[in-house]
Protein backbone atom coordinates (compact mmCIF):
# COMPACT_ATOMS: atom_id res chain seq x y z
CA UNK A 1 0.00 0.00 0.00
CA UNK A 2 1.20 3.75 -1.09
CA UNK A 3 2.39 5.91 1.76
CA UNK A 4 0.28 8.44 -0.48
CA UNK A 5 -3.40 8.15 -1.15
CA UNK A 6 -5.31 7.20 -4.42
CA UNK A 7 -5.17 9.97 -7.07
CA UNK A 8 -2.66 12.25 -5.34
CA UNK A 9 -1.33 14.59 -7.58
CA UNK A 10 2.02 14.13 -8.97
CA UNK A 11 3.59 16.49 -11.37
CA UNK A 12 5.04 20.11 -11.69
CA UNK A 13 4.51 23.64 -11.46
CA UNK A 14 5.11 26.79 -14.00
CA UNK A 15 4.55 30.48 -14.49
CA UNK A 16 3.49 31.80 -17.48
CA UNK A 17 5.72 34.81 -17.29
CA UNK A 18 8.26 32.69 -17.17
CA UNK A 19 7.83 30.68 -19.64
CA UNK A 20 5.93 31.83 -22.13
CA UNK A 21 7.76 34.31 -24.32
CA UNK A 22 5.14 35.85 -26.97
CA UNK A 23 5.12 38.67 -25.04
CA UNK A 24 3.52 40.77 -27.18
CA UNK A 25 2.25 38.19 -29.62
CA UNK A 26 -1.37 37.63 -30.57
CA UNK A 27 -2.84 40.33 -28.82
CA UNK A 28 -1.06 40.49 -25.87
CA UNK A 29 -0.27 43.40 -23.55
CA UNK A 30 2.77 43.98 -21.39
CA UNK A 31 2.86 42.55 -18.18
CA UNK A 32 4.76 44.08 -14.75
CA UNK A 33 7.58 41.18 -16.04
CA UNK A 34 7.96 42.39 -19.12
CA UNK A 35 9.90 45.39 -17.56
CA UNK A 36 12.26 43.59 -15.59
CA UNK A 37 15.96 42.87 -17.53
CA UNK A 38 17.58 40.10 -16.00
CA UNK A 39 20.26 39.61 -13.85
CA UNK A 40 22.53 36.98 -11.77
CA UNK A 41 23.16 35.81 -8.02
CA UNK A 42 25.40 38.72 -7.66
CA UNK A 43 23.97 41.21 -9.97
CA UNK A 44 20.21 42.66 -8.96
CA UNK A 45 17.41 42.84 -11.84
CA UNK A 46 16.54 46.27 -13.01
CA UNK A 47 12.38 47.25 -13.26
CA UNK A 48 12.73 50.23 -15.77
CA UNK A 49 9.61 52.03 -16.37
CA UNK A 50 9.95 51.67 -20.52
CA UNK A 51 11.46 48.87 -22.55
CA UNK A 52 15.12 49.37 -23.35
CA UNK A 53 15.21 48.32 -26.72
CA UNK A 54 18.43 46.34 -27.90
CA UNK A 55 18.60 45.39 -23.55
CA UNK A 56 17.85 41.92 -22.05
CA UNK A 57 14.27 41.20 -20.75
CA UNK A 58 13.72 37.13 -19.69
CA UNK A 59 9.86 37.20 -20.25
CA UNK A 60 10.13 38.28 -24.03
CA UNK A 61 11.11 35.04 -24.95
CA UNK A 62 11.21 33.05 -22.16
CA UNK A 63 11.75 29.59 -22.90
CA UNK A 64 8.77 29.97 -25.78
CA UNK A 65 6.57 27.74 -24.50
CA UNK A 66 3.33 29.60 -26.01
CA UNK A 67 4.78 27.95 -29.36
CA UNK A 68 5.79 24.63 -28.02
CA UNK A 69 3.44 23.93 -25.44
CA UNK A 70 2.59 20.64 -26.69
CA UNK A 71 5.70 19.24 -27.38
CA UNK A 72 5.95 20.28 -23.40
CA UNK A 73 3.19 18.89 -21.82
CA UNK A 74 3.71 15.53 -24.04
CA UNK A 75 7.03 15.21 -21.84
CA UNK A 76 5.04 15.74 -18.82
CA UNK A 77 2.75 13.06 -19.86
CA UNK A 78 5.56 10.48 -20.29
CA UNK A 79 6.89 11.58 -17.33
CA UNK A 80 3.23 10.58 -15.20
CA UNK A 81 2.13 13.66 -14.63
CA UNK A 82 -1.78 13.75 -12.79
CA UNK A 83 -1.07 17.73 -12.60
CA UNK A 84 0.51 20.47 -13.61
CA UNK A 85 -0.04 23.95 -12.13
CA UNK A 86 0.30 26.98 -15.10
CA UNK A 87 -0.69 30.46 -14.86
CA UNK A 88 -2.64 32.73 -16.73
CA UNK A 89 -1.41 35.76 -17.63
CA UNK A 90 -4.03 38.46 -17.14
CA UNK A 91 -2.52 40.77 -19.96
CA UNK A 92 -3.17 38.19 -22.43
CA UNK A 93 -6.71 37.70 -21.98
CA UNK A 94 -7.00 41.83 -21.26
CA UNK A 95 -4.60 43.40 -22.19
CA UNK A 96 -4.64 46.61 -20.18
CA UNK A 97 -6.54 44.81 -17.59
CA UNK A 98 -9.96 46.79 -18.37
CA UNK A 99 -10.15 46.30 -22.00
CA UNK A 100 -14.40 46.49 -23.29
CA UNK A 101 -13.67 42.98 -24.83
CA UNK A 102 -11.51 40.23 -24.38
CA UNK A 103 -8.91 38.83 -26.29
CA UNK A 104 -10.27 35.70 -28.40
CA UNK A 105 -6.65 34.81 -29.11
CA UNK A 106 -5.55 35.05 -25.46
CA UNK A 107 -8.96 32.88 -24.57
CA UNK A 108 -7.95 30.33 -27.59
CA UNK A 109 -4.71 29.70 -26.45
CA UNK A 110 -5.04 28.52 -22.69
CA UNK A 111 -8.04 26.63 -23.68
CA UNK A 112 -6.20 24.40 -26.23
CA UNK A 113 -3.51 24.08 -23.45
CA UNK A 114 -5.91 22.97 -20.92
CA UNK A 115 -7.17 20.39 -23.53
CA UNK A 116 -3.49 19.21 -24.58
CA UNK A 117 -3.04 18.44 -20.71
CA UNK A 118 -5.58 16.43 -20.89
CA UNK A 119 -5.35 14.60 -23.56
CA UNK A 120 -2.00 13.96 -21.53
CA UNK A 121 -3.98 12.76 -18.71
CA UNK A 122 -3.07 16.09 -16.67
CA UNK A 123 -5.35 17.91 -14.30
CA UNK A 124 -4.80 21.50 -15.00
CA UNK A 125 -4.11 23.60 -11.65
CA UNK A 126 -4.41 27.49 -13.07
CA UNK A 127 -3.38 30.25 -10.72
CA UNK A 128 -5.26 33.06 -11.36
CA UNK A 129 -2.31 35.79 -10.85
CA UNK A 130 1.30 34.92 -10.86
CA UNK A 131 3.32 37.82 -10.56
CA UNK A 132 1.54 39.04 -14.19
CA UNK A 133 0.04 42.29 -13.56
CA UNK A 134 -1.06 43.96 -16.80
CA UNK A 135 1.96 46.86 -16.80
CA UNK A 136 -1.35 49.56 -17.89
CA UNK A 137 -2.63 48.93 -14.20
CA UNK A 138 0.59 49.38 -12.47
CA UNK A 139 1.21 52.31 -14.66
CA UNK A 140 -2.11 54.44 -14.38
CA UNK A 141 -3.74 53.43 -10.83
CA UNK A 142 -0.38 52.14 -8.44
CA UNK A 143 -1.11 48.81 -8.89
CA UNK A 144 -3.10 46.88 -6.11
CA UNK A 145 -2.55 50.03 -3.92
CA UNK A 146 -5.82 51.08 -5.81
CA UNK A 147 -9.36 49.09 -4.47
CA UNK A 148 -10.39 49.80 -8.53
CA UNK A 149 -7.98 46.68 -8.92
CA UNK A 150 -10.65 44.55 -7.20
CA UNK A 151 -13.53 44.88 -9.50
CA UNK A 152 -11.12 44.40 -12.73
CA UNK A 153 -9.43 41.56 -11.18
CA UNK A 154 -13.13 39.68 -10.20
CA UNK A 155 -14.13 40.17 -13.94
CA UNK A 156 -11.35 38.65 -15.30
CA UNK A 157 -11.57 35.51 -13.28
CA UNK A 158 -15.22 35.32 -13.58
CA UNK A 159 -14.23 35.00 -17.43
CA UNK A 160 -11.78 32.27 -16.75
CA UNK A 161 -14.38 30.34 -14.65
CA UNK A 162 -16.95 30.45 -17.58
CA UNK A 163 -14.68 29.93 -20.52
CA UNK A 164 -12.75 27.13 -19.30
CA UNK A 165 -15.82 25.79 -17.42
CA UNK A 166 -15.47 21.91 -17.98
CA UNK A 167 -11.42 22.11 -18.35
CA UNK A 168 -10.28 23.57 -15.12
CA UNK A 169 -11.52 22.66 -11.55
CA UNK A 170 -8.91 23.63 -9.28
CA UNK A 171 -8.04 27.13 -8.91
CA UNK A 172 -4.83 29.73 -6.76
CA UNK A 173 -6.23 33.11 -7.05
CA UNK A 174 -2.62 34.73 -5.88
CA UNK A 175 0.39 32.98 -5.98
CA UNK A 176 2.49 33.37 -3.20
CA UNK A 177 0.56 36.59 -1.38
CA UNK A 178 2.23 36.94 1.09
CA UNK A 179 5.35 38.25 -0.49
CA UNK A 180 3.70 41.36 -0.14
CA UNK A 181 4.58 41.70 3.62
CA UNK A 182 8.19 42.37 2.65
CA UNK A 183 9.27 45.12 -0.05
CA UNK A 184 10.09 42.26 -2.98
CA UNK A 185 6.16 42.18 -3.09
CA UNK A 186 5.76 46.08 -4.38
CA UNK A 187 6.47 44.97 -7.81
CA UNK A 188 6.03 41.31 -8.76
CA UNK A 189 2.80 41.23 -6.02
CA UNK A 190 0.89 44.27 -6.03
CA UNK A 191 2.52 46.45 -8.96
CA UNK A 192 3.68 49.19 -7.31
CA UNK A 193 6.26 50.67 -9.80
CA UNK A 194 9.53 52.37 -8.40
CA UNK A 195 9.00 56.32 -9.36
CA UNK A 196 11.99 55.80 -12.13
CA UNK A 197 14.18 52.62 -13.37
CA UNK A 198 15.67 51.20 -10.25
CA UNK A 199 16.38 47.69 -8.82
CA UNK A 200 13.86 44.80 -8.27
CA UNK A 201 16.35 43.00 -5.14
CA UNK A 202 19.21 44.61 -3.53
CA UNK A 203 19.30 43.14 -0.21
CA UNK A 204 22.36 44.91 0.53
CA UNK A 205 20.17 47.82 0.62
CA UNK A 206 16.90 49.30 1.87
CA UNK A 207 14.41 49.82 -0.70
CA UNK A 208 13.98 53.52 -0.21
CA UNK A 209 10.60 54.00 -2.13
CA UNK A 210 9.18 50.92 -0.18
CA UNK A 211 5.68 52.15 1.75
CA UNK A 212 4.04 49.70 4.00
CA UNK A 213 1.20 51.49 4.38
CA UNK A 214 0.32 50.95 0.61
CA UNK A 215 1.57 47.39 0.41
CA UNK A 216 -0.47 46.29 3.41
CA UNK A 217 -3.69 48.07 2.01
CA UNK A 218 -2.77 46.58 -1.47
CA UNK A 219 -2.24 43.28 0.18
CA UNK A 220 -6.14 43.73 1.88
CA UNK A 221 -7.44 44.85 -1.93
CA UNK A 222 -6.26 40.97 -2.98
CA UNK A 223 -7.45 39.57 0.14
CA UNK A 224 -10.80 41.23 -1.01
CA UNK A 225 -10.72 40.05 -4.71
CA UNK A 226 -9.63 36.73 -3.68
CA UNK A 227 -12.91 36.36 -1.78
CA UNK A 228 -14.89 37.13 -4.40
CA UNK A 229 -13.05 34.74 -7.06
CA UNK A 230 -13.98 32.18 -4.93
CA UNK A 231 -17.51 32.67 -4.34
CA UNK A 232 -17.68 33.40 -8.00
CA UNK A 233 -16.06 30.40 -9.01
CA UNK A 234 -18.25 28.10 -6.65
CA UNK A 235 -21.19 30.21 -8.68
CA UNK A 236 -20.35 29.46 -11.23
CA UNK A 237 -19.50 25.94 -11.66
CA UNK A 238 -19.76 24.13 -7.70
CA UNK A 239 -17.03 21.34 -8.93
CA UNK A 240 -14.71 24.09 -8.94
CA UNK A 241 -12.40 24.39 -5.81
CA UNK A 242 -10.18 27.39 -5.02
CA UNK A 243 -7.10 27.50 -3.25
CA UNK A 244 -4.66 30.17 -1.76
CA UNK A 245 -0.84 29.95 -1.90
CA UNK A 246 1.73 31.40 0.72
CA UNK A 247 5.18 31.41 0.65
CA UNK A 248 6.00 29.61 3.16
CA UNK A 249 8.24 30.16 6.05
CA UNK A 250 9.35 27.29 8.55
CA UNK A 251 10.90 29.45 11.14
CA UNK A 252 12.98 28.11 13.83
CA UNK A 253 14.69 30.17 16.50
CA UNK A 254 18.85 30.04 16.61
CA UNK A 255 18.35 29.51 19.91
CA UNK A 256 16.66 28.54 23.19
CA UNK A 257 16.99 31.97 24.48
CA UNK A 258 13.34 33.33 24.87
CA UNK A 259 13.84 36.38 22.78
CA UNK A 260 15.01 34.24 19.93
CA UNK A 261 11.44 31.99 20.33
CA UNK A 262 9.76 34.98 20.06
CA UNK A 263 10.94 36.39 17.37
CA UNK A 264 10.54 33.13 15.63
CA UNK A 265 6.80 32.94 16.69
CA UNK A 266 6.34 36.95 15.30
CA UNK A 267 8.15 35.82 11.63
CA UNK A 268 6.14 33.02 11.39
CA UNK A 269 3.22 34.82 12.75
CA UNK A 270 3.99 37.57 9.90
CA UNK A 271 5.41 35.44 7.29
CA UNK A 272 2.34 32.02 7.18
CA UNK A 273 -0.54 33.44 9.23
CA UNK A 274 -1.61 36.69 8.54
CA UNK A 275 -2.29 35.30 5.34
CA UNK A 276 -3.10 31.94 5.80
CA UNK A 277 -5.67 33.23 8.52
CA UNK A 278 -7.19 35.75 6.19
CA UNK A 279 -7.92 32.94 3.14
CA UNK A 280 -8.66 30.14 4.95
CA UNK A 281 -10.41 31.29 8.16
CA UNK A 282 -12.43 34.16 6.72
CA UNK A 283 -10.78 37.05 9.07
CA UNK A 284 -7.77 38.69 10.07
CA UNK A 285 -5.59 37.48 13.21
CA UNK A 286 -6.32 38.80 16.55
CA UNK A 287 -2.80 40.22 16.93
CA UNK A 288 -3.57 41.76 13.27
CA UNK A 289 -4.38 45.05 14.77
CA UNK A 290 -1.09 45.12 16.92
CA UNK A 291 1.15 44.74 13.90
CA UNK A 292 -0.40 47.75 12.44
CA UNK A 293 0.27 49.57 15.10
CA UNK A 294 3.99 48.91 14.87
CA UNK A 295 4.26 49.38 11.50
CA UNK A 296 2.12 52.82 11.33
CA UNK A 297 0.03 50.91 8.94
CA UNK A 298 -4.21 51.72 8.96
CA UNK A 299 -5.81 49.46 7.17
CA UNK A 300 -8.49 51.18 5.27
CA UNK A 301 -11.69 48.53 4.79
CA UNK A 302 -14.96 49.32 3.29
CA UNK A 303 -18.58 48.24 4.96
CA UNK A 304 -19.19 44.70 3.75
CA UNK A 305 -15.25 43.55 3.77
CA UNK A 306 -15.09 41.85 6.72
CA UNK A 307 -18.55 39.97 5.37
CA UNK A 308 -17.07 39.12 2.04
CA UNK A 309 -13.43 37.63 3.82
CA UNK A 310 -15.87 35.44 6.24
CA UNK A 311 -18.26 34.26 3.19
CA UNK A 312 -14.68 34.09 0.30
CA UNK A 313 -13.15 31.31 2.77
CA UNK A 314 -11.15 28.93 0.53
CA UNK A 315 -11.31 25.30 -0.30
CA UNK A 316 -7.60 24.05 0.19
CA UNK A 317 -4.15 25.48 0.85
CA UNK A 318 -1.27 25.32 -1.28
CA UNK A 319 2.47 26.71 -0.54
CA UNK A 320 5.76 26.84 -2.28
CA UNK A 321 8.81 25.31 -0.02
CA UNK A 322 12.32 25.63 -0.89
CA UNK A 323 13.86 26.07 2.51
CA UNK A 324 13.62 27.16 6.17
CA UNK A 325 14.64 30.00 7.90
CA UNK A 326 16.23 30.55 11.14
CA UNK A 327 16.18 33.73 13.37
CA UNK A 328 18.12 35.77 15.97
CA UNK A 329 17.82 39.02 17.97
CA UNK A 330 21.88 37.98 18.28
CA UNK A 331 23.73 40.72 15.56
CA UNK A 332 26.97 39.12 15.88
CA UNK A 333 25.40 35.78 14.58
CA UNK A 334 26.21 35.00 11.11
CA UNK A 335 23.94 35.76 8.82
CA UNK A 336 22.14 33.34 6.21
CA UNK A 337 23.09 33.32 2.61
CA UNK A 338 20.88 33.39 -0.85
CA UNK A 339 18.45 35.72 -2.43
CA UNK A 340 15.70 35.92 0.33
CA UNK A 341 13.87 38.23 1.25
CA UNK A 342 13.90 38.14 5.16
CA UNK A 343 17.43 38.34 7.27
CA UNK A 344 18.11 35.01 7.89
CA UNK A 345 20.67 33.49 10.48
CA UNK A 346 23.14 30.64 9.77
CA UNK A 347 21.74 27.55 10.56
CA UNK A 348 24.97 25.51 11.26
CA UNK A 349 23.00 21.91 11.22
CA UNK A 350 21.90 22.61 7.56
CA UNK A 351 23.34 22.43 4.08
CA UNK A 352 22.72 25.01 1.49
CA UNK A 353 22.33 25.22 -2.06
CA UNK A 354 24.70 27.06 -4.69
CA UNK A 355 22.62 29.91 -4.82
CA UNK A 356 22.75 30.00 -0.48
CA UNK A 357 19.59 28.34 -0.11
CA UNK A 358 19.32 26.22 3.43
CA UNK A 359 18.23 22.27 2.18
CA UNK A 360 15.73 21.65 4.94
CA UNK A 361 13.66 18.19 4.07
CA UNK A 362 12.29 17.75 7.55
CA UNK A 363 11.33 21.50 7.78
CA UNK A 364 8.63 20.65 4.74
CA UNK A 365 7.54 18.26 7.66
CA UNK A 366 6.85 20.69 10.03
CA UNK A 367 5.49 22.97 7.73
CA UNK A 368 2.94 20.44 6.61
CA UNK A 369 2.19 19.48 10.33
CA UNK A 370 1.76 23.09 11.47
CA UNK A 371 -0.54 24.34 8.53
CA UNK A 372 -2.27 21.11 8.94
CA UNK A 373 -3.41 21.48 12.77
CA UNK A 374 -4.28 25.08 11.99
CA UNK A 375 -6.35 24.67 9.20
CA UNK A 376 -8.05 20.93 9.14
CA UNK A 377 -8.37 21.53 5.31
CA UNK A 378 -6.66 19.89 2.75
CA UNK A 379 -2.50 21.35 1.45
CA UNK A 380 -1.42 20.82 -1.54
CA UNK A 381 2.87 21.77 -1.93
CA UNK A 382 2.74 23.32 -5.39
CA UNK A 383 6.52 24.52 -5.76
CA UNK A 384 9.11 22.72 -4.11
CA UNK A 385 12.68 22.23 -5.84
CA UNK A 386 16.26 22.79 -6.22
CA UNK A 387 17.84 25.67 -8.41
CA UNK A 388 21.27 24.37 -9.48
CA UNK A 389 24.22 24.96 -12.28
CA UNK A 390 23.74 22.17 -14.71
CA UNK A 391 26.26 20.42 -16.88
CA UNK A 392 25.62 18.92 -20.22
CA UNK A 393 28.25 16.19 -20.77
CA UNK A 394 29.40 15.54 -24.79
CA UNK A 395 27.33 12.61 -24.92
CA UNK A 396 24.58 15.19 -24.49
CA UNK A 397 23.30 13.82 -20.63
CA UNK A 398 22.94 15.60 -17.54
CA UNK A 399 23.37 14.12 -14.21
CA UNK A 400 21.74 15.90 -11.56
CA UNK A 401 21.81 13.53 -9.00
CA UNK A 402 22.15 16.64 -6.62
CA UNK A 403 18.43 17.32 -7.51
CA UNK A 404 17.05 13.73 -7.39
CA UNK A 405 18.54 14.13 -3.46
CA UNK A 406 17.20 16.86 -2.94
CA UNK A 407 13.58 15.63 -4.01
CA UNK A 408 13.77 12.18 -2.54
CA UNK A 409 14.16 13.45 0.43
CA UNK A 410 11.46 16.23 0.62
CA UNK A 411 9.05 13.88 -0.70
CA UNK A 412 10.18 11.42 1.93
CA UNK A 413 9.27 14.05 4.49
CA UNK A 414 5.64 14.68 2.92
CA UNK A 415 5.52 10.68 3.84
CA UNK A 416 6.30 11.42 7.08
CA UNK A 417 3.69 14.17 7.21
CA UNK A 418 0.73 11.87 5.57
CA UNK A 419 1.64 9.19 8.33
CA UNK A 420 1.39 12.08 10.65
CA UNK A 421 -2.51 12.36 9.54
CA UNK A 422 -1.91 15.70 7.28
CA UNK A 423 -4.61 15.31 4.38
CA UNK A 424 -2.01 15.76 1.71
CA UNK A 425 -4.25 15.84 -1.54
CA UNK A 426 -0.54 16.69 -4.61
CA UNK A 427 3.05 17.89 -5.02
CA UNK A 428 4.19 19.63 -7.89
CA UNK A 429 7.89 20.41 -8.13
CA UNK A 430 9.00 23.61 -9.41
CA UNK A 431 9.87 23.98 -12.07
CA UNK A 432 9.40 20.56 -14.42
CA UNK A 433 11.83 22.34 -17.19
CA UNK A 434 14.21 24.46 -16.82
CA UNK A 435 12.77 28.35 -16.88
CA UNK A 436 13.41 31.89 -15.95
CA UNK A 437 14.27 32.38 -12.57
CA UNK A 438 11.94 34.88 -10.57
CA UNK A 439 14.16 36.40 -8.41
CA UNK A 440 17.18 36.57 -10.46
CA UNK A 441 16.34 36.48 -14.08
CA UNK A 442 18.96 34.10 -15.03
CA UNK A 443 18.66 30.58 -16.71
CA UNK A 444 21.50 29.49 -15.09
CA UNK A 445 19.73 28.36 -11.98
CA UNK A 446 18.04 25.81 -13.22
CA UNK A 447 15.23 23.77 -11.69
CA UNK A 448 13.72 21.41 -14.67
CA UNK A 449 13.78 17.83 -14.96
CA UNK A 450 13.78 18.91 -18.70
CA UNK A 451 17.35 21.10 -19.91
CA UNK A 452 16.68 23.97 -22.08
CA UNK A 453 19.27 24.80 -24.07
CA UNK A 454 19.26 28.92 -23.17
CA UNK A 455 21.22 31.14 -20.52
CA UNK A 456 21.79 33.79 -18.77
CA UNK A 457 22.49 36.35 -21.91
CA UNK A 458 19.48 34.66 -24.13
CA UNK A 459 21.16 32.64 -26.04
CA UNK A 460 20.52 29.10 -27.25
CA UNK A 461 18.50 27.29 -29.82
CA UNK A 462 15.70 26.11 -27.32
CA UNK A 463 16.48 22.56 -27.35
CA UNK A 464 14.92 20.29 -24.94
CA UNK A 465 16.72 17.61 -23.17
CA UNK A 466 15.35 14.71 -20.36
CA UNK A 467 18.19 14.65 -17.62
CA UNK A 468 18.20 11.92 -15.29
CA UNK A 469 16.10 13.36 -12.46
CA UNK A 470 13.53 13.15 -16.07
CA UNK A 471 13.18 9.38 -15.53
CA UNK A 472 13.87 9.45 -11.61
CA UNK A 473 10.46 11.59 -11.06
CA UNK A 474 8.55 8.84 -13.98
CA UNK A 475 8.89 6.26 -11.39
CA UNK A 476 8.40 8.19 -8.44
CA UNK A 477 4.61 9.04 -10.25
CA UNK A 478 4.09 5.23 -12.12
CA UNK A 479 4.63 3.50 -7.97
CA UNK A 480 2.64 7.02 -6.30
CA UNK A 481 5.86 7.33 -4.23
CA UNK A 482 6.67 3.87 -3.21
CA UNK A 483 10.07 3.60 -5.88
CA UNK A 484 12.51 6.23 -4.49
CA UNK A 485 15.51 4.90 -5.61
CA UNK A 486 19.03 6.18 -5.10
CA UNK A 487 20.27 8.15 -8.12
CA UNK A 488 23.29 6.09 -8.30
CA UNK A 489 21.52 2.77 -9.15
CA UNK A 490 19.87 5.02 -11.83
CA UNK A 491 22.78 5.46 -14.12
CA UNK A 492 22.76 1.82 -15.81
CA UNK A 493 19.55 2.38 -16.68
CA UNK A 494 18.91 6.16 -17.77
CA UNK A 495 22.43 7.35 -18.85
CA UNK A 496 21.91 6.09 -22.51
CA UNK A 497 18.86 8.05 -22.79
CA UNK A 498 19.76 11.56 -22.00
CA UNK A 499 19.88 13.34 -25.39
CA UNK A 500 18.74 16.57 -27.06
CA UNK A 501 14.92 16.04 -28.65
CA UNK A 502 14.79 17.88 -31.55
CA UNK A 503 12.20 20.78 -32.16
Amino acid sequence: MSKFPDGFLWGGALAANQCEGAYLEDGKGLSVPDVIKGGTMDTPRMVTTTIHEGEYYPSHEAIDFYHRYKEDIALFGEMGFKCLRVSINWSRIFPTGEDEEPNQAGIDFYRSMFEEMHKNGIEPLVTLSHYELPFALAKKYGGWSNRKLIDLFVRYTKLCFTEYKGLVKLWITFNEINCLCAPFGNVMGAGIMPPEDNTLLDFSVKVEWDDEQRRYQALHHQFVASALAVKAAHEIDPENKVACMIASRAVYPYSCRPEDVLLAQKMERICNHYCGDVHARGAYPSWAPRLWEEKGVSIDMEPGDEQILAEGKVDFYTFSYYKSSTVSTDPTVEAGTGNVFYDDALNPYLKFSDWGWAIDPKGLRWYLNDMYDRYQIPLMVVENGLGAADTVEEDGSIHDDYRIDYMREHVEQMAEAVHDGVDLMGYTMWGPIDIVSAGTGEMKKRYGFVYVDKHNDGSGDLRRAKKDSFFWFKKVCETNGEELQDPSSAHGVIRDSCVYLAR
